[in-house]
């Protein structure tokens, strides 16, 4: 990543024109996979920070583990059989098999993706 630097003179001292990169647009788990990198895979954080690469990453990886949460939730309700049928049935046990179900999907994309 090149950058052209402009300076702005402060007395007799040039002082350079540094604009902070914008923050990531993320959520929940591009914010876990900042803490991880930043915790226990320091060079690499570093590394991806000072290369620009780092806001970028953090996207995919939160656009990535949404997408596969999405897709575990349903592919394991389905398997199960937690329909909109034992919603209107027994509304507390669907509610109980749903979070159950987000619990175990959540757990893979964290060990898979976040983590990892």
């Amino acid at each position: 990543m090149s950058q052209n630097l402009t300076y702005t003179m402060q007395g007799d001292y040039l002082i350079p024109d540094l604009i902070p990169p914008e923050s990531p647009k993320v959520g929940k788990y591009g914010m876990l996979r900042r803490s991880h990198l930043k915790q226990w895979r320091n060079g690499l954080y570093t590394g991806m920070l000072l290369s620009g690469k780092l806001n970028q990453h953090l996207e995919e990886i939160d656009r990535q583990a949404n997408s596969m949460m999405e897709q575990l939730v349903k592919e394991l309700a389905q398997a199960e059989g937690v329909t909109e049928v034992l919603k209107t049935q027994d509304q507390m046990e669907w509610v109980k098999q749903m979070n159950n179900i987000r619990s175990r999907a959540e757990a893979k994309v964290l060990k898979d993706l976040i983590y990892s």
